[in-house]
């Protein structure tokens, strides 16, 4: 049983294994990640009704690309149709939709409907849904380190005045509290280019069940093993 006052502010997902799920059915990959967005649904209505305040979702990677391009079009038309069937409920739920990534490089229709999410749910106060779209953490360290050496060669900020909070606020996370609990599902058991400096002190669950057959159920489980371990942070 999780208790309600321990629930994390912010949980981050590693959705795997929508491709391994469908060829368990000798289902095409598309099928997998239809699957997978049925299940996102689920669980972003469970963990805003938990009173998580923040949900990241590793949605697509940079390296994503290298997959065919069937799939990758065919993702990004599932991400159209999640937006349109499902925005109405998540501004109803109070849910605020962000973008972490270089989201803008993504297909039109997609980049609109992102755009659309973002401006609809901007003045929402409740869960704040962030969706990693074209995000992969290498990446985002050096976006935030040509930042710093722009300050630096403007002169408005000195070598020794750096500080992590300096970097911190030229990611993407910007204004956002670490994760403090990351959940992967398929029983892999890596970050895969996630959230790599805002993990720094994050709890992991890693989960064998594939992302389509992950629950509500299965997202309390974790929050559960995650409230049973002791968080030191390196104090004892």
């Amino acid at each position: 049983m999780i208790d309600m006052d321990r629930i994390p502010n912010h949980i981050g997902i590693v959705m795997d294994g929508n491709g391994r799920w469908a060829a368990k059915r000798a289902l095409p990959r598309l099928a997998g990640h239809n699957a997978g967005m049925k299940a996102l649904k689920e669980i972003v209505k469970r963990a805003s009704v938990l009173g998580v305040k923040h949900l990241t979702v590793y949605a697509f990677s940079t390296e994503n690309w290298k997959r065919s391009k069937d799939e990758i079009s065919g993702i990004f038309k599932l991400l159209v149709l999640y937006i349109d069937k499902e925005l109405e409920e998540l501004n109803r739920n109070n849910v605020r939709v962000n973008i972490l990534g270089e989201y803008k490089e993504l297909p039109a229709k997609a980049l609109l409907r992102l755009e659309k999410s973002r401006v609809t749910t901007a003045s929402n106060e409740g869960m704040q849904f962030n969706i990693a779209l074209n995000y992969g953490g290498r990446a985002e360290l050096v976006k935030a380190a040509r930042a710093i050496a722009a300050d630096l060669l403007e002169g408005s900020l000195g070598i020794d005045e750096i500080s992590e909070q300096h970097v911190a606020d030229r990611l993407y996370t910007s204004g956002i509290p670490d994760p403090e609990l990351i959940i992967r599902t398929s029983g892999e058991k890596r970050l895969s280019n996630f959230l790599l400096w805002q993990s720094a002190y994050s709890e992991f669950v890693f989960s064998e069940v594939f992302w389509p057959d992950f629950s509500p159920d299965e997202l309390e489980k974790s929050i559960e093993e995650y409230q049973g371990r002791a968080r030191r942070f390196g104090g004892r």
